[in-house]
């Protein structure tokens, strides 16, 4: 392995496990660390036995109103079906009391206008979301301000803009084993596949966020993924990506876009692309550092964007000292103009 400066010492690894401690928030400097050998990390129960704490409901009121009703401990079961609207969670769950919402990919949530939010969860930590479809509204689901929700096996589809986002310091977030597909609708390049903080600002700290063996393209009107500055200790692996949608309006030209701190991106597959695989870049000072990348797999054949150089890592804001990233050997290319960038060192 080789690192472009100094290896970033080891940092608390992202997890989201069923009664963590909260992790210390990083500084945002050059420095900020991250692991050399992070894993998906044990993560809470997407699902709860049926018991007397579950509430099943087969109409958007009734969904509603169980939201509303939701306390720690309870599992909300969704018969198959259209809910239409756009529903609200602002209950809090607890670490030792999760508050599940599940039903099967048949149990479709979508907004009669195509507008708002299709599922948004608002100061509601420890909800799990397991199984649904979200599909029709201006962004699929929100993520804001609520810590250690878990995504689980969701599918979000045909949203204007985002399909999913965890905003507003909304720490230790899952998304696993889901699918999303045909966001950005309006094709203006704002409809990123998974979006993790906020543009522009330092004080969105949605920090150690989970995006596992996920599904993500065709069809986004974006990045498949976006990491913005301000968010630290990510994790993004096992993920297959479709770059088939992108505009090129935007910078929306690669698969991944990294401009938060410490972040693992491996074992990932992608294929159709505009110009890059995975770009790193500094929109604040400071930020845009200590990404590892290591065992994925880039397909950059056919990729038809307006830079003459197409790689597979694009490492646009590379300073060996004060901003370290590490690429390693394992990483793979084919088609495309060379792995990495000319200066990147590959080891």
């Amino acid at each position: 392995m080789t690192t472009l400066g100094a290896v970033p010492s080891t940092s608390p690894s992202p997890s989201a496990s069923a009664s963590p401690s909260p992790s210390p928030t990083p500084s945002p400097s050059a420095s900020t660390s991250t692991s050399a050998s992070p894993s998906p990390s044990a993560s809470p129960s997407s699902s709860a036995p049926p018991g007397a704490n579950t509430v099943r409901v087969s109409t958007a009121k009734e969904l509603q109103a169980a939201l509303s009703a939701a306390v720690p401990g309870r599992t909300i079961q969704l018969a198959d079906g259209s809910y239409p609207g756009n529903f609200k969670i602002t209950t809090a769950g607890t670490a030792a009391a999760r508050i599940t919402l599940t039903g099967s990919p048949n149990a479709v949530l979508s907004t009669t206008t195509g507008g708002g939010y299709g599922l948004s969860l608002t100061n509601a930590p420890y909800w799990t979301v397991q199984g649904v479809t979200v599909t029709g509204a201006q962004k699929g689901i929100m993520v804001d301000a609520s810590d250690y929700v878990v995504l689980d096996g969701v599918t979000v589809h045909h949203t204007t803009m985002e399909g999913v986002h965890f905003r507003n310091s909304s720490s230790h977030g899952v998304l696993r084993n889901s699918t999303v597909h045909d966001t950005g609708t309006s094709h203006d390049g704002k409809g990123e596949g998974v979006y993790v903080g906020t543009a522009n600002t330092l004080s969105d700290k949605s920090d150690y966020v989970q995006i596992l063996n996920n599904t993500i393209g065709p069809g986004i009107g974006g990045e498949n993924i976006d990491l913005k500055e301000g968010t630290t200790g990510g994790l993004v692996s096992g993920n297959r990506f479709d770059g088939n949608g992108l505009t090129n309006v935007n910078y929306d030209d690669s698969w991944v876009d990294v401009k938060g701190n410490g972040y693992v991106i491996e074992n990932n597959t992608g294929v159709r692309t505009m110009n890059d695989g995975y770009q790193t870049h500094t929109q604040q000072p400071g930020w845009g550092c200590g990404t590892v990348f290591r065992n994925n797999r880039s397909d950059l054949t056919g990729a038809n964007g307006s830079n003459p150089a197409k790689y597979a890592i694009d490492v646009t804001n590379y300073d060996a000292a004060a901003c370290p990233v590490t690429v390693t050997a394992d990483n793979t290319v084919t088609g495309g103009t060379a792995l990495a960038n000319p200066g990147v060192p590959v080891g």
